[in-house]
């Protein structure tokens, strides 16, 4: 499957993508917070509608969404220009502009205090975290005790053939425990984008500081990455209270939906 048809990307394809794309206080999917509401086709060109759930949404957090959705749909061979429209946004007008012109945040808000890279720096350090203690969860509920799970590297998980699990290998490989594989995936995932893990024999878990875990600050660091998940959690069920309340309001205004031609263009 290409992802192709005989005059572009699928719109399957594109969903893909932008399926990659996250919204980074939240670590979650935008096509899974059902900010994505239109992809339009024609030939190798793609334009996405995008409306976040709330209007007073961070400019760098708005900037950060749309600019990587560009970026992931203009990877798709077969597109060769990919525009992104944020709707409903404060900053609307400054972020498609800068966004579809391939500026540098800093150029589209010469008042901000500068990149974005900190930000989002600090955002997957975040998400990290949070991801760290799904997968800590799994291991101690697999029977592994703290001070395993701080000495585990790379090296010592392998897929199992079921796909859907994780061997993780202990003595020297004499011992092998199975584990559910989606929680270890998506904290390597990020662990090697955010560069806290790289080779097969760095460790695997570390400090919100990126140190490797002391066994007696376990504890610590357990509950202070519950914590981390917990708070995104909650900005998570703000947003989709947000949402909902955002389309129950666009419900109400059918004709500002129909106009645009977005919904249906989605669905």
């Amino acid at each position: 499957m290409t992802g192709r048809t005989s005059d572009g990307p699928s719109r399957e394809a594109v969903r893909d993508r932008l399926d990659r794309v996250t919204d980074p206080e939240l670590d979650r999917s935008i096509v899974e917070l059902e900010y994505v509401d239109a992809i339009e086709i024609d030939g190798d060109r793609v334009t996405v509608h995008v409306t976040l759930p709330t209007a007073w949404c961070s400019p760098a957090f708005a900037w950060m969404m749309t600019s990587d959705a560009r970026e992931e749909v203009e990877r798709l061979p077969g597109v060769a220009r990919t525009r992104v429209f944020l709707r409903e946004h404060m900053h609307d007008a400054e972020i498609n502009r800068g966004v579809n012109a391939g500026l540098p945040f800093e150029d589209a808000f010469p008042d901000a205090d500068g990149a974005v890279d900190a930000v989002r720096a600090e955002l997957d350090r975040k998400a990290r975290i949070a991801r760290q203690y799904d997968a800590v969860e799994a291991l101690l509920e697999a029977g592994l005790n703290p001070e395993t799970i701080v000495s585990l590297r790379p090296r010592d998980l392998e897929r199992t053939n079921r796909g859907d699990r994780v061997a993780v290998y202990l003595a020297d490989r004499a011992v092998g425990v199975s584990v559910p594989a989606a929680p270890i995936d998506d904290y390597l995932e990020k662990a090697r984008e955010t560069g806290a893990v790289d080779a097969p024999t760095d460790v695997l878990f570390r400090t919100p500081e990126g140190e490797p875990i002391d066994p007696e600050a376990f504890d610590l660091v357990h509950r202070r990455a519950r914590l981390t998940q917990v708070n995104m959690s909650g900005q998570g069920g703000i947003c989709d209270g947000l949402r909902e309340a955002r389309e129950k309001r666009l419900e109400r205004t059918p004709s500002v939906r129909r106009r645009s031609g977005l919904l249906l263009d989605f669905e």
